[in-house]
């Protein structure tokens, strides 16, 4: 028995609203995502080159002070500390690790493409500083990685990341629609699928 006339143009029309909404998804995620997936794919090859750009330059700068012994008399003042001496130098980042003994206070600020380490003498309350700063791409590189970013940027790159596995999936699913380009279209899918496997297996060590 042949489709009714009816029943043909209700699958003719679910088609084409189904076509369309893979190919809106498709062009709005990408415009969306565009930014983010620029810039993960330029940091890519700049995070695997570090030196095409310079992103492996550094720039060291030594310093020294003394703080009030007040701060660091019995339990000391950390938040006062860190912030008396970010404020003195200049410092930028968060505080990532702050250690006290009897002896010694040690404390690190970090922040992509840049650390200051500073070691405090208790006794004397002398203190020597260490900034390392880098240059754009290096601080690029580390956004890239996550690395001492934070909570927010860390929520850009699983964002980022939904966005572009959500492109890929409407742009393979826009591709069934196109009667033309189907079969070459999962091809050339399935040549970088074995491509990327393959290199995988036979060229990483």
């Amino acid at each position: 028995m042949s489709e009714s006339p009816i029943r043909k143009k209700r699958s003719r029309s679910l088609y084409s609203r189904s076509a369309a909404a893979f190919r809106w998804l498709h062009i709005y995620l990408s415009m969306l995502g565009f930014t983010s997936l620029m810039f993960f794919a330029f940091t890519g090859i700049t995070l695997n080159h570090p030196t095409w750009l310079g992103a492996s330059e550094q720039v060291i700068r030594d310093e020294s002070g003394q703080l009030a012994m007040e701060l660091l008399r019995n339990e000391p003042d950390k938040l006062e500390i860190a912030e008396t001496l970010r404020e003195t130098h200049a410092l930028k980042g968060r505080v990532k690790e702050f250690e006290v003994d009897d002896f010694e206070c040690m404390l690190v600020y970090k922040s992509p493409g840049y650390a200051a380490d500073v070691f405090i003498d208790r006794d004397s309350g002398n203190y020597s500083l260490t900034e390392t700063t880098s240059n754009a791409f290096s601080v690029m590189n580390d956004l890239h990685k996550g690395r001492d970013s934070g909570t927010g940027w860390s929520w850009l790159i699983d964002i980022s990341a939904l966005l572009m596995l959500l492109m890929s999936l409407s742009g393979f699913g826009l591709l069934l629609y196109l009667k033309k380009r189907r079969v070459s279209g999962i091809l050339a899918a399935v040549a970088g699928t074995v491509a990327m496997l393959g290199v995988w297996v036979w060229l990483v060590p």
